[in-house]
């Protein structure tokens, strides 16, 4: 026979037990696995008596909601109870959790409750309160761990006048951010919930810096998603920030890729201009025989309109002898040669074809007379 353990005995008392049978002791209660669980179905409880239960639980443990937020366990009952009481309540739990708001938000249960409580504010006084309590340290939040989600709550869930905050904040540390690991993350998101003049602050500050973004490994990612948002406006003053730029960008390991991006989504005329510095042959030497600058040479050639292709081509000829042999020559001398064979094969064809129709058209002509001369034949009533 399994005698019970202390945890079964633990959970037995709170089976039938009231909110009576712990008044004053709820506050204890609220750090303690089993009694957070009771608290919580008490507050969950959807009879008549919930809304005392409510004002029952409120009482004994608001004054206590910094440390419980950061509890293992009263952080949940701090969310639950966020959920059900009312607006003057939150108003009370505004107050006494904004001072300490940025702490709490750094700490791996204090920013699950944060959370909950940027989605239920209620009144432009709550929002003020912890936003002005947010604002200073938007920055470090963004590249902490825990607290980047509580902005990220606060993009997802305020109005744009109220989140206008982060915006000015991003904007002004645009590089410290967007170089980071978990700050490029929330600068994309940023940009996914930005009003119209949002996205143009953070656009032209993304753009002002996009040398140095483009060649960090997490920031170059910021100015691709700007690149994807197909917007030329957005998109051609980006671009053409790399202009004069576009060997050595090539060469480097995160910018190359942000060039070749460039090379697809730019507009023709830009296209051209970045394309114009590959045909250079002391630069096309050292491009075909680096392990990234390659692959942007083989998006150049796929992108390139026929006159500029054929400039390129003729820059990389001399050059093919000597990388043949290494990994990257192999594939630009094969897509040369490809392109060369399709050129050859459809010439003739196109000869071949013409060919046909000029041999077909006298038979065509002497078919159609003979079919001419046989209808008259046929027909005795024909006038000659």
């Amino acid at each position: 026979m399994r005698l019970p353990s202390t945890s079964d005995q633990d959970s037995n008392r709170f089976m039938n037990a009231t909110l009576d049978d712990f008044k004053g002791h709820l506050y204890e209660l609220a750090k303690d696995q089993n009694g957070c669980r009771f608290l919580q179905r008490k507050i969950e409880d959807t009879s008549q008596n919930n809304a005392q239960a409510i004002l029952a639980i409120y009482e004994e443990i608001h004054e206590h909601f910094v440390e419980l937020m950061t509890n293992s366990f009263g952080n949940y009952l701090c969310q639950k109870l966020l959920e059900r009481c009312d607006s003057q309540q939150r108003d009370k739990i505004v107050d006494i959790v904004a001072p300490d708001i940025v702490n709490i938000s750094l700490n791996m249960h204090g920013t699950r409750a944060v959370q909950k409580l940027i989605e239920f504010l209620s009144t432009p006084d709550q929002i003020r309160k912890i936003t002005s309590a947010l604002n200073p340290s938007v920055v470090p939040l963004i590249k902490d761990l825990n607290g980047n989600h509580v902005i990220q709550k606060c993009l997802h869930r305020l109005s744009a006048e109220h989140r206008q905050f982060i915006y000015d904040a991003v904007s002004e540390k645009c590089v410290e951010v967007a170089t980071h690991k978990h700050g490029c993350c929330v600068l994309q998101r940023c940009i996914d919930y930005a009003s119209a003049s949002q996205k143009a602050q953070l656009v032209q500050e993304i753009t002002r810096h996009a040398l140095p973004l483009v060649q960090d490994p997490y920031g170059n990612y910021v100015v691709q998603y700007v690149l994807e948002l197909g917007n030329p406006q957005f998109s051609d003053g980006l671009i053409r920030r790399f202009i004069g730029h576009t060997c050595y960008l090539s060469a480097q390991k995160f910018s190359s890729n942000v060039i070749e991006k460039c090379i697809r989504v730019a507009s023709p005329d830009t296209r051209k201009l970045l394309i114009a510095e590959f045909i250079d042959p002391p630069a096309m030497e050292k491009l075909l025989r680096d392990s990234f600058a390659n692959y942007v040479i083989q998006t150049s050639l796929d992108y390139a309109e026929a006159d500029q292709r054929a400039e390129l081509v003729e820059c990389i000829r001399p050059q093919l002898a000597s990388v043949r042999s290494t990994p990257y020559g192999k594939r630009i001398h094969g897509k040369i040669f490809r392109d060369q064979q399709r050129s050859t094969q459809h010439f003739p064809l196109q000869q071949h074809q013409m060919q046909q129709q000029q041999q077909q058209q006298p038979q065509q002509q002497q078919q159609q007379q003979n079919r001419h001369l046989m209808n008259n034949v046929a027909d005795p009533n024909m006038a000659t």
